[in-house]
C-alpha cells in the first residue's frame, strides 16, 4: 500500500492488469468503469476511450479470466459486446437519474446558477438532434457522462433514446476495441513494434484526439455567441 500512487487511477493499464491476491479482475473493472463513466454522475474523471483501446490490446488476457475461446475474432467480439452492454446499462442509469431529477428542475426558480430557459433550450436540442447528440457524446470525454442525464432531464422519448443508446454503445465499443486489437497485431507483425511498450504514448495520443473537437469548439466560440448565452 505504501507504493501506491494515486496517479495510477488515471492509467487504464492499471485497471486492466489489476489483481486481488493473484486473481485478475481486469475485465470486471473495465466493465464497471464503462458503466460508471456513463451511469454515475461522478464517472467523468475515469478513463474511457484509452481504456477501451488498451482493452483491445489485452483482449485475450481479459477474456481468459471470463471464459476460454480459441477463436481470436470471437474473443475480441465477446469483449466488445460485454463493454457495449455495460455502456448501455450505464446510459440507462444516467437517463433514469435525469428523469427523476427533471421534475424538480422544471419547478426550480431561476437563480445565479440555474436558468430554466437553458433547460428548455436543451429539450429543443434533443428533440431535433437527440440521436446524433447521444452518438457523438459517446466518443467525447465528459460529454458521454452527462448526455444521458440531460436526455432524461429533458424527457427525451424513451424508445428513441434506447435506439441511439444501443447504437452508440456498439459503435463506441467495437470501434475502439477492434482498433486496439488489430492495430496491435499489425504493428507487431509488420513493424515488429510491441504497442504494449508504448502505452503512455498511446494514452496521450488518444486523449488528444478525443478532446480535440471540444477544444476547437471552445476556440472558435465568438464573443457574440458568449453574449447570447448570458
Amino acid at each position: 500500500m505504501n507504493d501506491f500512487d494515486w496517479l495510477q487511477l488515471l492509467n487504464p493499464e492499471y485497471y486492466i492488469n489489476f489483481d486481488i491476491y493473484g486473481t485478475k479482475i481486469g475485465l470486471w473493472l473495465v466493465l464497471f468503469i464503462v458503466f460508471a463513466e456513463t451511469g454515475l454522475f461522478a464517472g467523468f474523471f475515469l478513463p474511457g476511450d484509452s481504456l477501451l483501446f488498451l482493452a483491445g490490446i489485452y483482449s485475450r488476457d481479459l477474456i481468459e479470466n471470463f471464459t476460454v475461446i480459441e477463436s481470436d475474432f470471437a474473443n475480441v467480439t465477446l469483449l466488445a459486446l460485454l463493454v457495449a452492454a455495460a455502456g448501455i446499462v450505464g446510459n440507462m442509469m444516467g437517463y433514469w437519474f435525469g428523469s427523476k431529477s427533471g421534475y424538480y428542475l422544471y419547478k426550480k426558480e431561476d437563480s445565479f446558477w440555474f436558468k430554466k430557459k437553458y433547460l428548455i433550450q436543451s429539450k429543443d436540442f434533443f428533440e431535433r438532434y437527440g440521436g446524433k447528440a447521444i452518438i457523438f457524446a459517446r466518443f467525447l470525454p465528459i460529454f458521454r457522462t452527462f448526455a444521458p442525464i440531460i436526455a432524461g432531464i429533458v424527457s427525451m422519448d424513451k424508445k428513441k433514446f434506447m435506439f441511439y443508446n444501443i447504437l452508440s454503445s456498439l459503435l463506441w465499443s467495437f470501434t475502439l476495441i477492434f482498433a486496439g486489437h488489430y492495430l496491435y497485431g499489425m504493428f507487431l507483425e509488420k513493424f515488429e513494434i510491441d504497442l504494449k511498450d508504448h502505452i503512455e504514448k498511446i494514452i496521450i495520443i488518444i486523449i488528444l484526439i478525443s478532446t480535440f473537437p471540444v477544444i476547437m469548439k471552445m476556440i472558435k466560440k465568438t464573443p457574440k455567441q458568449e453574449q447570447e448565452q448570458e
